[in-house]
C-alpha cells in the first residue's frame, strides 16, 4: 500500500511541478529567477505556517536540524546552481545534464543509505535518463539561440552537475529523517522551506521586491497558484515519495516532468515530432521497467 502511495505521489508531483513551471516561466518577464525563488519559498512557508504548531521542536531537534540542512542544500543552493546553469548554458543543455539525475540518485542512494535496487530498476532509471537526453537534445537543435562561446562556458556544466548533486543529496537526507522519525511529510516540508529561507533572504535583498506592488493582479495570482502547485503541493508529495519509496525509484518517477511537458507543448508553439513521441514512449517504458 505504501509503495503504491509513493508511485501515485511521484507522478502527481511531476504533473504539479510541470504546470507550476509553465506559470513561473510566464513571470520571468517581471521577476528574476532568484526573486521568484524567494517569493515562492516565502509564500509556501506562510501557507504551511500553521504546521509549525504540530512540531515538537525540542524532542525532534536533531531531525529538524537535518531537515533544515536538506532545505538549504536542495532548495537554496540547488536552485541557485540550477539558475546559474540556465544562465550560462541555456535550458536545453542544463536539462541534458539534469537527465542523468535518476541514475545518479540510484547509485548514491544505494551507496549511502543502502537503498538496494534490482538490476531491473537500475535499467529502468537508465532508460528514463536516456529518454530525457533525447528530449533535451531535440529542443536544443530547434531552439538554441546562444553563441558558441557562451555555451562552451565550462563553469555552466559545473553548476548543472552541482544542481543535480545538491538535489539528490537533499532527497537522501530527507529520506533518512522520514524513515527514522515520526515527522510527517507535511511537517518535513515546512521545516525544509524554513531552512531554505535562512539562506535565500540574505542572498536576495528583500527591498529588491518592492516593485511587486506594481505587478498586475493576474501576475500575482499566477505566482500564488504556481507556488501552491509547485512548492506546497509539489514538495509535500516529494516528501511522501521519499518516505515510501527507495530513492532511486522515487527520483526516477519524479524526473518525468520533461515528458509530461510534451503534452503542453502546443501552448508554447512547440511542435511534437517523431523523436518527441519516441522519447515519451521510452520514458514510459523506463518507468514500467522500474516498477516491475
Amino acid at each position: 500500500m505504501a509503495f503504491m502511495t509513493g508511485i501515485i505521489a511521484a507522478i502527481s508531483a511531476s504533473f504539479s511541478w510541470t504546470i507550476a513551471c509553465f506559470l513561473w516561466r510566464s513571470q520571468t518577464k517581471y521577476f528574476s529567477p532568484t526573486q521568484i525563488n524567494l517569493i515562492k519559498t516565502s509564500l509556501a512557508t506562510l501557507i504551511f505556517l500553521p504546521i509549525i504548531f504540530s512540531i515538537d521542536w525540542l524532542s525532534d531537534l536533531k531531525e529538524i536540524a537535518v531537515l533544515f540542512l536538506s532545505g538549504v542544500i536542495g532548495i537554496s543552493l540547488g536552485d541557485t546552481f540550477y539558475i546559474e546553469a540556465l544562465h550560462r548554458l541555456g535550458t536545453r543543455r542544463t536539462l541534458t545534464i539534469e537527465a542523468f539525475s535518476p541514475v545518479i540518485a540510484s547509485l548514491i542512494g544505494s551507496l549511502i543509505i543502502g537503498d538496494t535496487l534490482s538490476n531491473t530498476a537500475l535499467l529502468g532509471a537508465f532508460v528514463v535518463s536516456f529518454s530525457l537526453v533525447l528530449i533535451a537534445n531535440e529542443r536544443l537543435r530547434k531552439f538554441d539561440g546562444f553563441s558558441p562561446d557562451y555555451l562552451l562556458n565550462q563553469q555552466g556544466y559545473i553548476y548543472a552537475f552541482l544542481s543535480v548533486f545538491c538535489a539528490v543529496i537533499a532527497a537522501i537526507i530527507s529520506r533518512l529523517v522520514l524513515k527514522s522519525s515520526d515527522l510527517s511529510p507535511l511537517q518535513s516540508t515546512e521545516i525544509r522551506l524554513i531552512g531554505a529561507l535562512t539562506i535565500l533572504v540574505p542572498i536576495v535583498r528583500v527591498d529588491s521586491l518592492s516593485f511587486i506592488k506594481e505587478v498586475s493582479i493576474q501576475s500575482k495570482s499566477k505566482l500564488v497558484l504556481a507556488t501552491l502547485l509547485g512548492t506546497n503541493i509539489g514538495i509535500f508529495l516529494q516528501q511522501v515519495v521519499f518516505k515510501t519509496l527507495p530513492i532511486g525509484i522515487g527520483w526516477t518517477l519524479l524526473s518525468i516532468s520533461p515528458v509530461i511537458s510534451l503534452f503542453f507543448a502546443k501552448f508554447e508553439g512547440d511542435n511534437i515530432n517523431n523523436i518527441s513521441i519516441l522519447s515519451a514512449f521510452l520514458a514510459l517504458l523506463g518507468v514500467v521497467i522500474v516498477l516491475l
